[in-house]
């Protein structure tokens, strides 16, 4: 399916592009689209005052854009937790279910289902959950593509997009575990896993898409 406007916001949101610049890459990595399909929407975005655009520099969001992004954001994270907490799916099968549903959701609805749920603050994926005015915590900015070797920390969320939750959950990676940088090379960064002492190779172009919070 190709990505609309709403997915976008989204992915730039998720990548940073609240409070940073962010480049036409990071999105075409984080949606799998092509180049030129990138720079076609960030335009229509531009037009329509949701991001500013410095050549060279890279995209942000405004503050339309930032709360349009974070109410999006909402929907899509508070369906995710229903449907692990509520009806059983595991995590690695819940974002296709949350996409349908985010776009039926009101505003009044978001809010009975938050309180449902007990206002949860993270989605299964380590993302935050912006509350009804669009307000959330900061989260980590720190890719886990841009550590050395040495480097120690914790998986604190990944990109909500299926074919990285599919990947990393398939090399057996979970949100909240415990690491150290064990290898680097130009293709492959690679974690020794705390928890089962497994060294997990892991595609850098992915690893740009998994953030961590560093051990002091």
């Amino acid at each position: 399916m190709t990505p609309n406007k709403e997915d976008y916001l989204k992915m730039i949101f998720e990548l940073g592009g609240d409070t940073a610049l962010i480049s036409n890459k990071q999105i075409v990595s984080g949606l799998d689209v092509s180049a030129a399909s990138v720079s076609e929407m960030i335009a229509k975005l531009v037009e329509q005052h949701y991001v500013t655009h410095t050549p060279y520099q890279g995209i942000k969001l405004t503050a339309s854009g930032q709360k349009n992004a974070a109410l999006l954001v909402r929907n899509h994270r508070l369906w995710e937790v229903f449907l692990v907490q509520s009806l059983g799916y595991p995590v690695d099968a819940i974002h296709q279910e949350a996409e349908k549903l985010e776009h039926a959701t009101t505003p009044e609805m978001a809010l009975r289902l938050s309180k449902m749920l007990g206002d949860p603050q993270y989605c299964p994926h380590g993302g935050v959950i912006p509350d009804g005015d669009g307000h959330y915590f900061d989260q980590s900015r720190v890719p886990l593509a841009s550590l050395e070797v040495g480097r120690k920390g914790h998986i604190e969320r990944v990109v909500d997009e299926a074919a990285l939750i599919d990947y990393i959950f398939g090399l057996g990676l979970h949100i909240e575990d415990h690491f150290t940088v064990v290898a680097k090379d130009d293709e492959t960064i690679s974690l020794q896993q705390a928890r089962t002492g497994k060294i997990l190779p892991i595609e850098l172009k992915r690893a740009n898409h998994i953030f961590v919070d560093l051990a002091i």
